[in-house]
């Protein structure tokens, strides 16, 4: 059984992540590491969520203290476009993920960014193996996409808090800039776009 760090973005995107790699041979740590998050009370929202869940699913959690929003904001100054700001806030989250990955002794670790299709998988995949490469832990890389609408499906059950972007302040803007013309626009999965990024 492989120990995995496993990089956790909200209780939603974790519920089919971390049942997937509990079908593997992983046995499941997860990591919360999000200085993007902006407001702080949805930092806090998302934190509890996910605290609930691991309770639910009987995961560890390891819970970075703090709320590093001037870190992020101070990284991405200049690089607001989306993908630009995404690297970075990828090269924050996954940097920190494996430092504590390699710090604790863990195999390998790798984030429940992986499920969303609205995520850049190329560069979290490029991220993910530079920070192994820096740190000296492997990173596991997993298309989760194909699970994303039972993670919906399973935090609905759960009662899990389900947020409706992505997280930082450019990305809640860019989702409720135009509400009518995005509410009447279609996800990938079909569905509107009023739930979980």
């Amino acid at each position: 059984m492989q120990r995995i760090l496993l990089h956790n973005c909200c209780g939603p995107c974790s519920t089919y992540t971390v049942k997937r790699l509990r079908e593997g041979p992983f046995a499941v740590t997860g990591f919360w590491y999000n200085p993007n998050i902006h407001p702080f009370t949805e930092h806090q929202r998302r934190l509890e969520n996910l605290q609930r869940f691991a309770g639910i699913v009987e995961m560890p959690l390891l819970v970075e203290d703090g709320y590093e929003m001037i870190t992020y904001l101070r990284a991405v100054c200049g690089h607001e476009r989306e993908g630009e700001r995404c690297l970075i806030c990828y090269r924050l989250r996954l940097g920190r993920t494996a430092e504590v990955a390699a710090r604790e002794g863990f195999d390998c670790f790798s984030t429940t960014l992986l499920i969303s299709p609205y995520q850049h998988h190329d560069l979290l995949r490029s991220v993910g193996r530079e920070m192994a490469s820096l740190h000296g832990v492997p990173f596991y890389y997993e298309d989760f996409r194909a699970g994303y609408r039972e993670s919906r499906n399973l935090a609905r059950e759960m009662d899990l808090y389900r947020q409706q972007y992505c997280g930082c302040v450019f990305s809640e803007w860019e989702r409720f800039r135009d509400p009518p013309r995005r509410e009447a626009s279609k996800r990938p999965d079909g569905e509107k776009k009023d739930a979980l990024r």
